[in-house]
């Protein structure tokens, strides 16, 4: 089953910053490229931090005011999150405002793994790393909702060619699939209960695929089989747990 990679969504022109680029240059870039971030690298083009708008939002609410007292701003007493966010309020290239360690993705990564890795830290891009660790691409949140907008028939297709008839050697209708919004509905009895494991957990997998509703039965428990005795059509037991 082959999963969408990101090298394939990506932006490759990649607006970028070095760390001595100046702080009203990353605010131009940003502005003039109308994007809410961009990677900063080193001179062998690896990402060594990210800068964003809110990094540059925090430049100004952090920016002393000269109607205050200069204790406020001493670096003295202050916590760690505390320091870094004074340090932002003085920076003046890029490497002091940016924000790291930078959260990146590989090329060959799924989409789907992009998506996951985005909702995690709540970052709206990622920078793309080649197999060096090299900046290749930019990916967003509206390259990986690709995935999402495969029609039904499409996943529905999918889902009788690769995991039924090419994983499990199924005839494409042994078992009923339909599949709404989405939303895939397995339905119909299988052999063994490893099989009805094998197909749930691939077409959770499929690009596109919501949720997987389970209406599967089985006529033999073979779960009591030790792993290196479980072996259907080259897929092992071994194989389906890594799923």
């Amino acid at each position: 089953m082959k999963h969408n990679k990101v090298g394939s969504v990506m932006t490759t022109e990649v607006v970028r910053a070095t760390y001595g680029t100046p702080f009203k240059e990353v605010a131009r870039l940003l502005g003039e490229h109308h994007i809410s971030g961009l990677p900063v690298v080193d001179d062998d083009d690896k990402v060594v931090g990210v800068v964003s708008e809110t990094d540059l939002m925090a430049h100004q609410a952090e920016a002393p005011d000269p109607y205050e007292s200069k204790k406020r701003f001493r670096f003295a007493g202050l916590t760690r999150s505390g320091k870094r966010r004074a340090a932002k309020a003085t920076a003046r290239t890029a490497g002091r405002l940016m924000t790291e360690p930078p959260v990146t993705v590989h090329a060959e990564d799924t989409i789907v793994e992009a998506a996951r890795t985005m909702a995690q830290h709540r970052v709206e891009r990622l920078p793309v790393l080649d197999e060096e660790n090299r900046l290749v691409g930019i990916v967003t949140r509206r390259d990986v909702l690709q995935v999402f907008l495969r029609s039904d028939a499409d996943i529905h297709d999918e889902v009788v060619e690769e995991v039924l008839v090419r994983a499990l050697w199924q005839g494409p209708r042994s078992i009923d699939v339909s599949v709404v919004q989405g939303v895939v509905t397995l339905a119909g009895q299988m052999e063994r209960k490893s099989e009805k494991e094998i197909a749930l957990s691939m077409t959770r997998q499929i690009d596109g695929v919501v949720a997987v509703v389970d209406k599967l039965a089985y006529r033999r428990d073979d779960s009591h089989i030790q792993p290196e005795e479980q072996t259907y059509h080259g897929i092992t037991e071994d194989w389906v747990r890594h799923l």
